[in-house]
């Protein structure tokens, strides 16, 4: 999984890139995909070349089973907005949702309530459509560890419903201890395994659900996808498992997500070792 060595930007992509859609792998509780949608650079490599910008969710959601919404980390969705993204999306499909920047960046998780239920509320509409991912707060990378602040902010109401997955992503590496970890674990909220160039998060395990967000530069070579992917199926089978690959101007990270997911669906298959 994500190793604690740092790698070396990538100058060119290692996937090669297909124009041909293919279906979405469907594994149960397995949901991945890239933080975002949007990127006419992905034509031809991910979108056909005369897909329309209009329908480019309903492409990416036939061939990835869910998408780390960013925009809400700046502003959050209308219902008009939220309903279309909705419509272009099958059943099972699931959006996970940024957290403002003023809640993680401005506020740093202190006097937050009226901005966190702000935040839940806006995003009720992918809850009762049975589409809602996990919530996830990426914390800056010069917010030092504050377990008693990290345990007020968790207590609040607006939190305090179970059936809502809490993810964090710590950027500051005094986070990582064995005491947030047990702030963590006592809200079942997961510890955001992130890698990136610059750092990694420790493989901890903090609550009934896991979170991945692997953002090293050029993307990740077949065997890496191979071996995520039996790491993914397995962890799937109790419980859910959300996976996203960096959104560049390639579509570098969309192809990643296909690929991991079908290797993660083909050990499903009968005689398959997982």
């Amino acid at each position: 999984m994500p190793r604690a060595t740092q790698h070396r930007p990538q100058t060119q992509a290692r996937t090669q890139l297909s124009p041909s859609p293919a279906p979405a792998a469907q594994l149960r509780n397995l949901y991945a995909g890239t933080s975002g949608w949007a990127y006419p650079t992905w034509k031809p490599g991910f979108y056909p070349a005369g897909t329309p910008a209009r329908s480019f969710l309903e492409t990416y959601a036939s061939r990835l089973t869910s998408v780390e919404v960013n925009y809400t980390f700046r502003s959050l969705p209308t219902a008009v907005q939220l309903q279309d993204w909705l419509d272009a999306t099958p059943p099972a499909f699931r959006f996970s949702f940024k957290a403002p920047q003023r809640i993680t960046h401005f506020q740093r998780l202190r006097g937050s309530q009226e901005t966190v239920a702000e935040f839940v509320a806006s995003v009720a509409p992918a809850r009762a459509a049975g589409k809602l991912g996990m919530l996830l707060f990426q914390l800056p990378p010069n917010f030092a560890a504050d377990n008693e602040r990290l345990a007020a902010f968790l207590a609040m109401p607006p939190l305090s419903d179970k059936a809502l997955q809490l993810g964090f992503e710590f950027r500051h590496t005094s986070w990582f201890s064995e005491a947030t970890y047990a702030v963590l674990r006592s809200h079942n909220a997961a510890l955001c395994i992130a890698e990136s160039d610059d750092l990694a998060t420790p493989e901890v395990s903090t609550a009934e659900f896991h979170c991945y967000r692997l953002r090293r530069d050029g993307g990740y070579k077949p065997a890496e996808l191979k071996a995520f992917a039996k790491r993914f199926a397995s962890q799937a089978g109790s419980g859910d498992v959300y996976v996203y690959f960096k959104h560049e101007d390639e579509p570098t990270g969309a192809l990643n997500a296909v690929a991991m997911l079908q290797s993660a669906a083909s050990l499903t298959q009968p005689g398959a070792k997982v």
